[in-house]
């Protein structure tokens, strides 16, 4: 029995997560099969994975001065999100297949709410990176004007909602007095909040979608209107190259997470031929696989943050190999590329052209706004 307190007409508080697992058609094995190894076995490698790659990701963001603008402070909250995705599907991974029916009700809560927070929290903090990008990029800025108090506030309030959410289920909205209405994959859930979480989440991309989307065509619109300056070049390529980075990390989430909560709406309204538990698993490892792209993403696009990642991995850098390599993404400010584009700026000499060339003395520093790389 899973509590000591009796059952009240139609409701079913005082059953066990086994009864509800076998009303609903999910009947879990009481023995291991190979398919429950083969999956448990790739879900604990994909979260070691997340959470060291996720703790990196931190660690860089923390240690480079700089990462500190409201953008990285965001991507650093994002990849809080996918770190905590990475321990709620550890845990998941320890409460799953045969353990499921030993799972009180209590537990069963926790470990499903522990992956509702952490997508909630993902999908929070992409939304706000997709304003923070609308804001800067009309204001034909490369990094947010909001105080670092300002940003923090936004993010303890994206980690409040998504605390509320993961406990929606465990305050009432879940079918334990509703035994009909019950989930086939997440059988103590409603059908109705399975529902409404899938809806949500996919209005909530496109959403984002659309913002990108207007982002790229203004951007697109205003660098046609810009003058062939090298700093105004320089910058209009910086911009589109964080707009890049960050609408890769949009696009790869949208791809990972959209076929799982797809499943989990044919779920919700009750589709009983379309076999959502033969996919269940598989679409929730590519769910889980989304949050270790992110530092991939970084690496790729970044030259700083690779350079960072190797300094914290204590491998040894080239030398001699530029930071300022053209191949890589550089997230520059405008005083910068204005920098670059006068200390180029060819001055003669006799009858000859040669390039100005400043010294240290000239050089900005990384005080105030500047964030060089």
């Amino acid at each position: 029995m899973d509590t000591l307190t009796e059952d009240k007409e139609g409701c079913y508080l005082n059953r066990s997560v086994k009864f509800f697992y076998e009303e609903s058609g999910k009947n879990i094995s009481a023995h291991w099969r190979d398919r429950d190894y083969l999956i448990v076995s790739m879900g604990m490698a994909v979260c070691f994975i997340v959470i060291f790659s996720n703790l990196l990701v931190i660690g860089a963001i923390l240690k480079n001065n700089r990462f500190h603008f409201p953008i990285y402070y965001l991507l650093g909250n994002l990849a809080l999100s996918d770190l905590f995705s990475g321990v709620s599907y550890l845990h998941l991974m320890f409460h799953t297949g045969p353990w499921t029916i030993k799972l009180s009700k209590n537990q069963w809560f926790v470990r499903q709410g522990l992956i509702d927070t952490s997508l909630t929290a993902s999908v929070l903090n992409l939304l706000a990176v997709a304003v923070e990008r609308h804001q800067t990029i009309f204001n034909m800025q490369l990094h947010s004007k909001m105080s670092k108090r300002r940003v923090f506030i936004i993010m303890v309030c994206i980690w409040l909602v998504a605390i509320v959410m993961g406990l929606v289920p465990t305050m009432g909205w879940h079918c334990l007095c509703d035994l009909p209405n019950c989930s086939t994959m997440a059988p103590l859930y409603s059908r109705s909040y399975l529902v409404f979480w899938g809806v949500l989440n996919l209005l909530t991309f496109s959403i984002m979608v659309a913002v990108y989307t207007r982002i790229f065509l203004y951007v697109r619109h205003k660098s046609k209107q810009m003058s062939q300056h090298t700093s105004q070049m320089r910058h209009r390529e910086t911009v589109f190259n964080l707009m890049k980075t960050v609408s890769m990390i949009l696009g790869c989430f949208v791809m990972c997470w959209t076929p799982g909560l797809v499943v989990l709406l044919l779920d919700g309204v009750g589709c009983e031929s379309c076999n959502v538990l033969g996919f269940e698993k598989y679409f929730l490892v590519l769910a889980e696989c989304n949050s270790f792209v992110n530092p991939i993403i970084y690496c790729f696009r970044d030259n700083e943050m690779r350079r960072t990642f190797k300094q914290i991995l204590c491998f040894p850098c080239r030398r001699g190999r530029n930071p300022q390599d053209a191949s890589g993404t550089h997230f520059n400010t405008l005083d910068h590329e204005t920098y670059k584009s006068r200390s180029e700026m060819p001055t003669q000499k006799g009858n000859g052209t040669r390039l100005l060339h400043h010294g240290p003395e000239d050089a900005p520093t990384s005080s105030g706004n500047g964030n060089w790389s």
